[in-house]
């Protein structure tokens, strides 16, 4: 019977390290009932002696009483039978609440489902667990299904396992431990001692169970040894890890980062992107939300998200997925999608300063797109969209640099890439099939004159900001396909997500991709430095085109009219309308290159296969200047050999404070001979000369005798070591002064002893080994025996756990 409440104590600690997944406490009491119905299941069992193989099925009837009586009841006879309505009942807030694991992000809010599958997975953990300990008698595998209990909290949080639910639950499994090794010596055997302290080796009174004819082994000690290694063990598992690196996670579900999944990631919780741009352009006065400094004094773009896919309504994000070789500290990220080497470049460094009053921010606002990024913490790039993220950190307050290399395409070279096949993902042009036809057919009309891909998109975003066409208003709902259609024929008016969703819609449905980004417009400068604030919340799309990648393009009015700090690209301009007479010769000082001319379809080369470096290798982060890892390693030996030489400091410390003055001082009386003269304060001198010489001793592997007494020892060391006429004298010397203080009643004029001591200390060291002496240095056994006799005072102090008891027991009371 003792197992079967050990095991189900084991299996409810443990369920405490699923505490972080929830947001209240209701799920803990109804595991507790739970695991209770478990324990009388198994209590019963145990009573009426079934075989091994009824037990867990005892176990499984009363879990599913229990969960009947708490979660449908009414349809159950007498609140407790299960019916066929209660098991329909069941079974539907079972897949309620498994639904609701896919939908939520950790913490997850209680609902009943959720309640449901916690409570009785942790009952079939809790029968597991009494299977294994109770009834195979194997106590030890037990840990295997507490330990899957672990692993989902491991998993799916971001954070570490909380010390207390570790030691709570590490707690549990070694009780259950030492309930298997009660039971299993109290039947045969004696108890091994890890250590004959006074407690431990005492003789216990007999018993009526430890009775001389028979009866069970007595136990004390073994619970006492037991105790010792298994807080050793839940101590040495919090406090090791700490000191070691971290180690990469492994998703073992479909939930986090880089899991294969379908089902939303839950490793990190992503803000709904339009609700934040709404919010921040929708506050009654302005505030800052991030500053930076580039070496160009322009303003840029920064995004935070690309939106990739639409649902008919309005755009989402693909969970973003960061390999561990993707973070940013790795060196340079991923290369951006399409960038081909005939494009001319902007190599940009960029020195940007997160507000502190940004709150759930995993996002870094960057311009597009991101080459390299210096930033602290774990922070990933997504590789299709180099949106770069966290699911550790917070972007609040932080300072990073980034290196950029902008694109800056000319309008005849992007004429020229018309017809190569678009490389890249089909989402990216994906669309719903019940749209409103009357969108497709505005698409083909705006875009009937197009020439080329590029004059297309260029025909979309002259389709928005041709004045008189649409009006700028924040007074704007809706995201149904009829909102779209109505924004798009009927009322033509919107802000910024409006026209960015729109303009991606219509680029879709002509064979563009595109996708829409959010973020923050360039700002205002103020000093040397932009200022970028909450009116600044923007959204545009991005369109993509194989050679140079996704550039973004402005459908949004901007001015006073519109968004204020929006502005249309180089590339995005509207072509100029060529007049007669107009020279097409260079104004003077302008500049061409061959990558500003458009390129013969026939002699182009597919841009994937010609070499980026030359074109994107200058915008690069300078030099870390931080320390070099070999600079960090030898901080690192260096530390390590500070710790080494706590000892030697210790001793040194030890001895120079008895020795720097006639009244030496004894740190601490290694027996009760040198206790006996520290009680007099006219005898400090000698007490501190004798415990100097007691460690000298002990350092040197000379120990003392504790029956020798002060003559004997002077007498064996002149002996046994044969002591030159200095040494012997001082030695001698010390022994007598020793011998005075003990037992003289007046013990007379005391000399100066540390010239003595010094002799003696030369004499004892020219006799032992130089390694033995580079010991007594470095490694001074004398203080080692002092931190270990204070451990052994931490080992006494957990054996009055013993003298703790709730009742008396039965010889006790008849004593």
């Amino acid at each position: 019977m003792r197992l079967t409440i050990a095991s189900g104590v084991s299996a409810f600690t443990a369920a405490f390290l699923l505490s972080p997944l929830f947001q209240g406490g209701g799920w803990f009491w109804t595991s507790l009932g739970a695991v209770l119905a478990v324990v009388a299941a198994g209590l019963l069992s145990s009573r009426l002696s079934l075989p091994a193989w009824a037990a867990p099925l005892v176990g499984l009837a009363a879990t599913w009483m229990y969960l009947t009586a708490v979660f449908a009841s009414e349809e159950a006879w007498a609140l407790v039978v299960p019916t066929k309505g209660s098991v329909l009942e069941l079974a539907r807030l079972l897949g309620v609440g498994w639904a609701d694991i896919q939908r939520f992000a950790a913490p997850v809010p209680e609902t009943e489902g959720i309640t449901l599958l916690t409570a009785g997975g942790v009952a079939i953990i809790a029968i597991t667990v009494d299977l294994l300990a109770a009834r195979v008698r194997r106590a030890a595998l037990s840990g295997l299904p507490l330990l899957a209990l672990a692993t989902v909290p491991a998993t799916i949080l971001t954070e570490p396992i909380s010390w207390w639910a570790f030691i709570v639950a590490a707690l549990g499994f070694v009780s259950l431990l030492l309930a298997d090794g009660r039971e299993r010596v109290g039947h045969w055997g004696r108890a091994v001692l890890v250590r004959r302290t006074r407690q431990a080796t005492s003789t216990p009174p007999a018993t009526s169970g430890t009775a001389a004819g028979g009866g069970s082994a007595d136990t004390t000690a073994m619970r006492l040894s037991g105790k010792r290694i298994g807080f050793a063990a839940i101590l040495l598992a919090v406090l090791l890890p700490a000191a070691l690196p971290a180690m990469e996670p492994v998703s073992f579900f479909t939930f986090g980062v880089g899991g294969r999944g379908s089902g939303p990631g839950n490793s990190i919780s992503i803000a709904n992107p339009i609700a934040s741009l709404k919010g921040q352009l929708d506050l009654p006065e302005r505030r800052v939300v991030l500053t930076y400094a580039n070496d160009d004094q322009k303003p840029h773009y920064l995004r935070i998200y690309a939106l990739d896919t639409f649902d008919g309504q309005q755009f989402g994000m693909t969970q973003p997925k960061g390999a561990p070789q993707n973070r940013t500290e790795n060196g340079p990220l991923p290369e951006p999608p399409g960038l081909g080497p005939e494009v001319k470049v902007n190599n940009v460094v960029s020195n940007i300063q997160i507000s502190d009053e940004i709150e759930q921010l995993q996002f870094l606002p960057l311009p597009y797109p991101p080459r390299e990024i210096r930033v602290d913490g774990d922070w990933r790039a997504d590789v299709d969209t180099l949106m770069v993220f966290s699911t550790r950190e917070e972007a609040a307050g932080i300072q990073y640099d980034v290196s950029t290399s902008e694109p800056e395409p000319t309008a005849d070279l992007l004429d020229s890439l018309d017809g190569i096949r678009p490389e890249v993902d089909r989402r990216f042009l994906a669309l719903p099939g019940d749209l409103p036809p009357e969108v497709g057919d505005l698409a083909t009309k705006i875009t009937a004159d197009a020439k080329t891909t590029y004059d297309a998109a260029l025909k979309l975003q002259e389709f928005f900001t041709k004045p008189g066409n649409f009006q700028y208003d924040l007074r704007t709902q809706g995201h149904s396909g009829s909102a779209l259609r109505d924004f798009l024929i009927r009322d033509r008016v919107g802000y910024c997500e409006q026209f960015a969703s729109a303009m991606a819609v219509l680029a879709r449905m002509v064979g563009i991709p595109s996708r829409v980004a959010i973020g923050y417009t360039g700002g205002m400068q103020v000093g040397d430095r932009w200022e970028v604030g909450t009116n600044d919340s923007h959204s545009w799309p991005e369109l993509y085109f194989e050679g140079v990648g996704w550039l973004p393009f402005e459908p949004t009015p901007s001015g006073a009219a519109g968004q204020g700090s929006a502005r249309v690209p180089a590339y995005a301009q509207p072509r100029p309308t060529s007049t007669p007479g107009t020279s097409s010769t260079p104004t003077p000082g302008a500049s061409s290159s061959s990558a500003d001319e458009p390129q013969n379809p026939a002699t182009r080369r597919n841009p994937r296969e010609l070499d980026r470096e030359g074109t994107v290798a200058t915008g690069t982060l300078p030099p870390d200047d931080s320390m070099p890892l070999i600079g960090k390693i030898g901080i690192g030996a260096a530390a390590l050999l500070l710790v080494l030489l706590i000892p030697a400091g210790l001793r040194l410390i030890t001895r120079n404070r008895r020795v720097r003055s006639l009244g030496w001082k004894v740190s601490q009386p290694a027996d009760e001979l040198t206790a006996r003269m520290v009680s007099g304060r006219n005898q400090l001198t000698v007490a501190a000369a004798w415990a100097e010489l007691d460690d000298v001793l002990y350092d040197y592997g000379m120990a003392r005798e504790p029956s020798e007494t002060p003559r004997a020892l002077a007498r064996r060391l002149i002996q046994q070591y044969e002591f030159d006429a200095g040494s012997a004298a001082a030695v001698t010397a010390i022994a007598s002064a020793v011998e005075r203080v003990l037992f003289a009643r007046d013990p007379g004029r005391i000399e100066p002893m540390s010239k003595d001591l010094r002799k003696v200390r030369q004499a004892l060291a020219i006799t032992v080994t130089r390694g033995r002496r580079v010991r007594a240095v470095l490694l001074p056994p004398s203080t080692l025996r002092r931190l270990r006799l204070l451990g052994e005072r931490l080992l006494d102090g957990f054996d009055l756990l013993e003298t703790i008891r709730l009742r008396r027991t039965a010889a006790q009371k008849g004593g």
